[in-house]
């Protein structure tokens, strides 16, 4: 089994800064990517940015400049620098990871729990 456990949210003022972590664990054959989503109470999960192994990245228009998305590849983790926050990114921040399981030869598509953000003005 793979599991995500999603850290680092809280409660942050308008301009603030959070950096969310995400660590993958389990019996892990091959990460090969991994990113952060996002759901506002009575919104659909929306992408915010994604990254390969091999370091590609990707981010939604709403967060470009912002927010900052990195990875460790030895130790499964994956990092999301949140820079100059604002209310309209207050959500629950899911971790997911595309994983190839031991033992297995397709990958997988997983998800934390989750971890709520809030921006107040």
């Amino acid at each position: 089994q793979v599991q995500l456990v999603e850290s680092g949210g809280g409660l942050v003022q308008l301009g603030g800064s959070l950096r969310l972590s995400c660590v993958a664990s389990g019996t892990i054959f091959r990460i090969d990517a991994m990113g952060w989503y996002r759901q506002a109470p009575g919104q659909q999960r929306e992408l915010v940015a994604h990254i390969t192994s091999g370091g590609t990245t990707n981010y939604a228009d709403s967060v470009k400049g912002r927010f900052t998305i990195s990875g460790d590849n030895a130790k499964n983790t994956v990092y999301l620098q949140m820079n100059s926050l604002k209310p309209e990114d207050t959500a629950v921040y899911y971790c997911n990871a595309a994983v190839r399981p031991i033992g297995t030869i397709y990958s997988g598509n997983y998800w934390g729990r989750g971890t709520q953000v809030t921006v107040s003005s």
